[in-house]
């Protein structure tokens, strides 16, 4: 039995910041990760092939905020190996690239001016069954018709999106469209593909970003070796089999640590593991209105195949997506285009994302079986990005409780477990496992934050005001230096 002041659970984002503002303020924790490198869905993976070495992120993640108190912990941080980065975004839709933000020349000319009136007569009848004759936002797919009629929605929205989740956009609650889109509508997409942007325009249409030199997984590399110079522990290959409590305060976890169980009593429990295991981990166990609830939150899981190749470059974007349902991956990007450090020289890579299901049939592909299939459907799209010879070797990856399933009913089932936690005197649970949002890395990171401030003002968190915020969680400034 170890007395512990403060308990980290998973070294994510969220955990990982809440430890690092802890450490800047005096205190210590013990970090406990269920992987062999911190950074959790944003860790940076390395491959050595003979003394070259290729980075990937797990999905990269670019770093766009509001908050300049995470800029300057983040500078802090990495001072100059944090880089500014012009984004370039395309989507594939029928055999055509289309630049995001929109191009408007370029989109006419690919969808002639026959489709982009009947995209305009759509968003018209939508503006009318919604707007003005108030028919109700039930859905993802009712959001996405209000805003941009049915044509253009199935066009590239409404595809993709039942793509990443695996469930009829019908089934999609709307606050996933509030979340990513909020303020991005038919008209404004237009104007501003016409007129370019100004201050009023949505922020999803970023043009920059900024990216650590060496992948985003150097931030969360840094900060741990900042913490440990400081005392803290962090345990990898460690997870937690048990979570002891009584009148609703953490008595003591149970630790598997690199096979070995331990027992720590924390006076503070920081959880960023998946809420649903959370639940599971408890003892005794929660009412049981509450596990019926976690039962009933659903998880999307990724497949990744990294393929390092011997050429130069293959494109200039920083991502390609693939809306069409038909085509078996989601979005490909090429790591070289983030940060030159990702590739050695004259060497590139593609980091290829496949949105599955937990057992599913692209989920048991050996990376044999996923090459293949690969290589057949970049052929099919006639799209000619490397030869197979140019190819090194290629990698998979797969990670689970990646997309947290907004479901229609994920909010009611999602309010019973939090009220329930909610009355845990020391835990804070975070981060987007630990809370089951769907959030980008900066908010994590901000949430990591907040929750160390308030441990140390000795008081609970306002996440709800967070949350609860309908705008675009990337929106913010890029910072000249």
């Amino acid at each position: 039995m170890m007395n512990k002041d403060i308990l980290i659970l998973g070294a994510g984002p969220a955990g990982m910041a809440c430890a690092m503002e802890l450490c800047n303020n005096g205190k210590i924790a013990v970090i406990i990760e269920k992987d062999l490198k911190v950074g959790g869905l944003a860790q940076t993976l390395e491959f050595d092939e003979g003394g070259l070495i290729f980075r990937t992120d797990l999905g990269p993640h670019r770093f766009f905020s509001k908050n300049q108190y995470l800029y300057d912990f983040i500078e802090n941080l990495l001072n100059e190996k944090w880089i500014l980065v012009n984004r370039q975004t395309r989507q594939f839709i029928d055999g055509k690239f289309y630049d995001y933000p929109i191009n408007a020349l370029q989109a006419l000319r690919n969808i002639g001016f026959l489709k982009a009136f009947n995209f305009f007569i759509s968003y018209i009848s939508g503006f009318f069954q919604y707007k003005i004759f108030k028919k109700k936002i039930n859905s993802f797919e009712d959001y996405i018709v209000a805003s941009f009629g049915r044509k253009l929605g199935e066009f590239n929205m409404l595809n993709y999106t039942e793509k990443i989740w695996g469930i009829p956009s019908s089934k999609i609650h709307p606050d996933w469209a509030k979340q990513r889109i909020q303020g991005l509508n038919f008209l404004s997409a237009v104007i501003n593909a016409l007129f370019g942007k100004n201050k009023k325009s949505p922020k999803t249409l970023v043009n920059h970003f900024y990216y650590p030199q060496y992948g985003t997984g150097l931030i969360y590399e840094t900060i741990a070796k900042k913490i440990q110079d400081k005392g803290f522990i962090i345990n990898k290959n460690s997870h937690p089999t048990k979570i002891f409590h009584k009148n609703f305060t953490i008595t003591s976890v149970r630790i598997n640590i690199n096979g070995k169980e331990e027992e720590i009593i924390p006076s503070i429990l920081v959880s960023s593991i998946p809420i649903t295991h959370f639940i599971e981990l408890l003892s005794p166990a929660p009412p049981r209105e509450v596990i019926n609830a976690t039962k009933n939150l659903k998880w999307r899981a990724q497949v990744y195949l990294f393929i390092t190749l011997d050429k130069e470059k293959v494109t200039d974007d920083n991502w390609i997506y693939f809306p069409d349902k038909e085509v078996p991956f989601g979005r490909i990007s090429e790591m070289k285009n983030f940060s030159k450090d990702m590739s050695p020289e004259g060497k590139t890579s593609l980091f290829i994302e496949f949105f599955v299901t937990e057992n599913d049939k692209i989920w048991n592909m050996n990376k044999e079986e996923l090459f293949e299939l690969t290589i057949n459907q970049l052929q099919k799209l006639k799209l000619n990005l490397f030869k197979k010879e140019e190819v090194r070797k290629y990698y998979l990856i797969k990670r689970r409780n990646v997309y947290p399933i907004y479901n229609l009913d994920y909010q009611k089932n999602l309010k019973i477990i939090k009220d329930y936690l909610d009355k845990f005197t020391n835990l804070y649970y975070i981060g987007r496992p630990g809370r089951f949002l769907y959030n980008n890395q900066d908010h994590s990171l901000e949430m990591g934050i907040l929750t160390a401030q308030s441990i140390l003002q000795n008081k609970k968190p306002n996440f709800e005001q967070i949350e609860s915020e309908n705008e675009y969680f990337e929106k913010g400034i890029i910072k000249s230096k």
